[in-house]
């Protein structure tokens, strides 16, 4: 590519990956709020969960639509959409003193939310070659992941100082910025590239369908089911009064604890990115790796008598800040699995996994800790009981990953099998003629 044709590629990213970064702010933005939000309407940590649950709920269920209309329509409109929709949410927010007015809020969010991630996703491969592709989806998860930082200190201290509606009447005015950033400088694809042909709504429903049942495609969805729910638990509702209430840590380390799980984030992404562009045959084994790593140091934490160390507990942070790139592969074997037409289905069928794993759990936490403690005064123990929930999650994960996976290998040995991506389909060549072990 010409240097003027890459800087104009790694400008309309960094646009759509900031609108990412905003979007991600959103979304956590309750997480540092749980205290203040609980004495605002009143309710107990069930009712709390509810907010983010109905959120992910709403986020979980618009991917496959989301998926057809990106395909449809193009990742501009969308993201300018999903901006919009948040600082609607977000003023509704700020706005809300009952809890039936916050849960609405939160619905919105998750309306717009669920626009962003897919839509830069599917921006990706109109812009850059196949070979960058991996590495730059790793980088648009780790980069995006930024917007953490901004829900977990600045927000907290607005929340702190001015309060709650200016809090939240910042948040969405940061959401319409974004929206204008995105309409004046993100492209669907470089100038004097043909664009694709109108998907009528009957072809959508068929790509829809031919991608669910490539085997490839579950792969995908089980891999971000398995690796982003532990982390996504963590981040959005529950390791703050964890550290606070549970661990008996200050706002402010918590905080900072927080923010080191976006700071290891780029350091983790761009290896798994590089490893999978580089064995892109042993894409799975990385997703395993990481599975078994997060299990194994949630069960020392969980099982370590008394108060948890802090080095221990900043191990798991780092442990955990590998949910955002290790689940970023399974959009990569959508990408392998599926035709450029059907890439926003694919992604949406791929995106519903872990956040469908992450709401149950929120849910399941919160139940759990209004039936230890329904007075609302959690201690250490609650909090140890309620997230060994996790692991029915893991091991419902691990068993389909495993079958799903043995599908997709018989399916590159036979004929006709072979990936869509040009590289996954020159291995899986080789991959016909290995010896069965």
């Amino acid at each position: 590519m010409p240097t003027s044709a890459r800087r104009r590629s790694w400008f309309v990213w960094g646009v759509a990956v900031a609108a990412y970064a905003v979007a991600i702010f959103q979304r956590t933005s309750l997480g540092v709020a749980a205290g203040p939000a609980t004495e605002r309407f009143g309710v107990g940590a069930s009712v709390l969960s509810t907010f983010v649950v109905l959120q992910l709920v709403v986020y979980a269920a618009m991917q496959i639509p989301v998926g057809i209309l990106v395909d449809r329509f193009g990742s501009r409109l969308l993201l300018v959409a999903g901006a919009l929709l948040m600082a609607v949410g977000q003023t509704t927010m700020a706005l809300a003193t009952h809890p039936g007015t916050a849960v609405l809020a939160r619905v919105v969010v998750g309306a717009g939310d669920a626009m962003t991630f897919i839509s830069v996703l599917r921006i990706i491969p109109a812009w850059f070659p196949a070979r960058r592709v991996p590495m730059v989806t790793q980088l648009t998860g780790q980069v995006g992941q930024l917007g953490q930082v901004a829900s977990t200190i600045p927000l907290a201290a607005a929340l702190a100082g001015p309060g709650w509606t200016p809090a939240y009447l910042g948040a969405a005015a940061v959401g319409v910025l974004a929206a204008l950033l995105v309409l004046l400088a993100v492209r669907d694809r470089p100038v004097g590239s043909p664009a694709a042909a109108p998907v009528g709504w009957a072809e959508a429903m068929t790509d829809l369908r031919s991608s669910f049942v490539h085997p490839g495609t579950r792969l995908g969805l089980w891999s971000h089911f398995s690796t982003q729910f532990s982390g996504m638990v963590f981040v959005l509702l529950w390791g703050y009064p964890f550290m606070t209430a549970g661990l008996g840590y200050s706002p402010g380390l918590a905080g900072g604890l927080l923010t080191l799980m976006v700071l290891a984030g780029p350091v983790i992404g761009p290896v798994l990115g590089q490893l999978t562009a580089q064995y892109p045959l042993r894409r799975s084994n990385l997703i395993f790796g990481v599975m078994i790593t997060t299990v194994a140091t949630w069960t020392l934490v969980l099982l370590w008598p008394g108060t948890v160390p802090l080095p221990l507990l900043v191990l798991l942070l780092v442990v955990l800040a590998a949910y955002g790139p290790a689940s970023a592969v399974g959009f990569d074997f959508a990408r392998s699995f599926n035709p450029s037409t059907r890439l926003g289905a694919a992604s949406g069928i791929v995106n519903m996994g872990g956040f469908t794993a992450s709401l149950i759990t929120i849910f399941a936490i919160g139940v759990i800790l209004d039936w230890r403690a329904p007075t609302g005064a959690f201690d250490l123990a609650d909090f140890e009981i309620a997230f060994c929930f996790q692991y029915v999650l893991w091991a419902f994960g691990f068993v389909s990953l495993w079958s799903s996976r043995r599908l997709t290998r018989a399916g590159m040995r036979a004929d006709g099998g072979a990936p869509i991506d040009p590289l996954a389909r020159a291995i899986a060549r080789r991959w016909r003629h290995r010896p069965r072990r």
